[in-house]
């Protein structure tokens, strides 16, 4: 089967991300978490394309999380993704059930997307995995930054490239640099198998998210350049924390490699 070639557009911005935040290593293992959404299709076809071309050397894989709630049938994307002989993991939880038993005072979302992340690491680490790549945007991160600002009385937003407390596996976000709609334009050309969002607590009320991304396509509207703005006003945020250091080499007269990196591939 052919396989995807994400536009250039995708693969210079995200090029850039990848190297701004050093989020690609030598030798990395990379678990991307397909959910079946526009924006995890295309982050696993950009790191597959780069993986075959870079000059620093590393292997990827899928993971999809079934929560097992009516409606999501990942069947299409199973079927998808066996012609390409990518390593894919499913794993399947009854995260609705759970969350009747465990939730507390939390969100579903909350207790959802805890979940689902808490079962990504576990099978990064079942199966030889250093890295979880997940697919949010640039409208992502600034749709988080006003929900942090307006809500929360904080200035944050998603990280780019961060370890996790347990400091075994590294988080990174390729297409922090990419526009949503960049992503909806690639899946539709491409013919992807996209899954679209069916989660039953999603529908039953507009959500902040939405109501934020209302407000910033209706700024974008009359200024044009605000995402371009809102780029450079959150990359300090996207490393708030400092980037995971790379660890040393056995011998410390070898070079670090630091000169080369996937982005100039």
């Amino acid at each position: 089967m052919e396989t995807p070639t994400v536009p250039a557009s995708i693969r210079r911005q995200a090029g850039r991300a990848i190297a701004d935040f050093d989020m690609i290593r030598e030798g990395d293992r990379i678990l991307v978490g397909l959910s079946g959404g526009k924006d995890s299709l295309t982050l696993l076809w950009l790191l597959h394309g780069l993986a075959r071309r870079a000059p620093v050397r590393f292997e990827v894989g899928a993971v999809t999380i079934n929560p097992e709630i009516e409606g999501f049938e990942p069947q299409r994307l199973m079927d998808y993704l066996g012609g390409y002989g990518i390593p894919y993991h499913f794993v399947s939880e009854p995260i609705a059930e759970l969350a009747g038993e465990h939730m507390d005072n939390d969100s579903f979302c909350s207790f959802c997307s805890r979940m689902k992340r808490g079962l990504m690491y576990r099978t990064a680490r079942e199966q030889g995995y250093n890295v979880l790549a997940l697919g949010q945007h640039l409208d992502d991160l600034a749709e988080s930054f006003m929900m942090s600002a307006f809500h929360g009385g904080q200035l944050r937003t998603m990280k780019a490239h961060y370890a996790i407390d347990a400091g075994d596996l590294r988080v990174i976000r390729p297409l922090v640099y990419v526009r949503e709609r960049q992503t909806m334009d690639f899946a539709e050309a491409a013919g992807l198998p996209v899954i679209l969002d069916n989660c039953p607590a999603c529908f039953a009320m507009p959500t902040q998210r939405e109501h934020m991304k209302q407000l910033l396509a209706q700024e974008e509207a009359q200024h044009p350049r605000l995402f371009r703005n809102l780029r450079t006003t959150l990359k300090p945020l996207m490393t708030e924390g400092g980037i995971p250091p790379r660890a040393e080499p056995a011998d410390s007269s070898e070079p670090h490699g630091h000169g080369r990196t996937p982005a100039s591939a």
